[in-house]
């Protein structure tokens, strides 16, 4: 990876340090349960709540017993289980779902049922119908539910949101994303390769198996991409066209086109490659433009840049240092935790961007086996 990434695994004693100074409840502790304890819960979430004053992990469900029995030792779980409705059944005041993407719906909605926050991953599901029951249900039930996009809590996002709120694009008339990431071998089910600093491997079936992923590039990282326009422009898709290529080496998509239209007649075109080659400056390429009638907001993540130009001759570039795009998630988990102690009222993140996106990615799915073009 490039220094521009952060790095993943255990964390730093830096990264302690920061979230020691984060705001921590001194009457009660955040009772944590996990639901899938694969590549990302473990080197991500766990360590960053461990590192919390305020936060007990209490349960977590793995298939593996043997994995099961060192996050105990680890971690510190009071308890771990093969069954994710044992789970449900302990004392817990959230609960993280990371299972492989076909089972965040299903396990997102029974914790729900529970009467659990949650913090489901990304894709937030894989039927719109399903993320449209999650936001209904924790809407009902008064329940934080959130989707962990990493790019909101970034410098990039924030400064590129709180300039959007100000409405300088004017109506918005056309939208353009883009992602490109290096995730060849990992879309072909051939290798993982971001191990270093993991605490478990990835299994690459999650990403590779279409009867378990539901979907290649477009589940495994235009999910990002999609989250960070949609939460900048508070768009809803209305149809969509997609084209995808699975190539020669991959059973699921590796490449995507899509069009779509939106609310009040907004055009947008969203695309996504799985080969950019390892080592590529920026390690992620996400651009992000949108068109208005006034002018033009350009977000630009492999190059730190944001900037706005207007018809009028406005023409600024938001200040950012380098690496402010990088990509970094601790921030989502100690987010999670201070909205259930009711430490912050803020959700930058919440479930209905990542019901949109879902609508985007299932309804694309269903128009490039119809060759159609398809009502969300």
């Amino acid at each position: 990876m490039s220094a521009k990434v952060s790095k993943v695994g255990i964390l730093s004693q830096d990264q302690i340090n920061v979230a020691a100074r984060r705001p921590q409840s001194r009457k009660r502790k955040a009772r944590i349960g996990f639901i899938g304890v694969g590549w990302w819960a473990t080197t991500n979430h766990m360590p960053v709540l461990l590192a919390r004053k305020d936060v007990e992990l209490v349960s977590a469900c793995g298939l593996d017993p043997a994995l099961n029995r060192k996050l105990q030792r680890d971690f510190g779980f009071q308890h771990t289980t093969a069954n994710y409705h044992e789970l449900l059944k302990q004392d817990l005041d959230g609960v993280i779902v990371a299972s492989p993407h076909r089972f965040h719906g299903e396990h997102t909605l029974a914790a729900l049922k529970a009467g659990c926050h949650v913090m489901v991953e990304k894709p937030m599901a894989t039927s719109a119908t399903e993320a449209r029951a999650m936001v209904a249900l924790a809407k009902k039930k008064r329940l934080h539910l959130m989707v962990p996009y990493g790019w909101h809590y970034r410098p990039i996002g924030i400064k590129a949101h709180e300039l959007m709120m100000k409405n300088p694009v004017g109506e918005i008339e056309y939208v353009l994303c883009h992602m490109a990431s290096p995730v060849k071998n990992l879309m072909s089910g051939k290798s993982f390769d971001f191990m270093a600093g993991s605490y478990v491997g990835a299994k690459l079936s999650t990403w590779s198996d279409p009867r378990v992923s539901h979907g290649g590039y477009g589940q495994g990282q235009l999910s990002h991409a999609l989250g960070l326009m949609l939460w900048l422009t508070g768009l809803r898709a209305k149809t969509v066209y997609a084209n995808m290529n699975n190539t020669k080496y991959s059973k699921v998509d590796m490449y995507d086109a899509l069009s779509v239209r939106f609310d009040n007649g907004v055009v947008g075109s969203i695309s996504g490659a799985a080969t950019l080659p390892m080592g590529t400056p920026g390690v992620f390429q996400l651009d992000v433009r949108i068109f208005g009638s006034k002018g033009v907001l350009i977000v630009d993540i492999a190059r730190d840049h944001v900037s706005l130009h207007t018809h009028k001759g406005r023409h600024e570039t938001v200040p950012l240092k380098p690496g402010d795009g990088a990509y970094q998630c601790d921030t989502p988990p100690h987010q999670f935790v201070e909205l259930i102690l009711g430490l912050t009222k803020v959700n930058p993140s919440p479930g209905e961007v990542g019901m949109r996106a879902t609508e985007i990615l299932h309804t694309a799915y269903r128009s490039v086996k119809s060759g159609r073009v398809e009502k969300v």
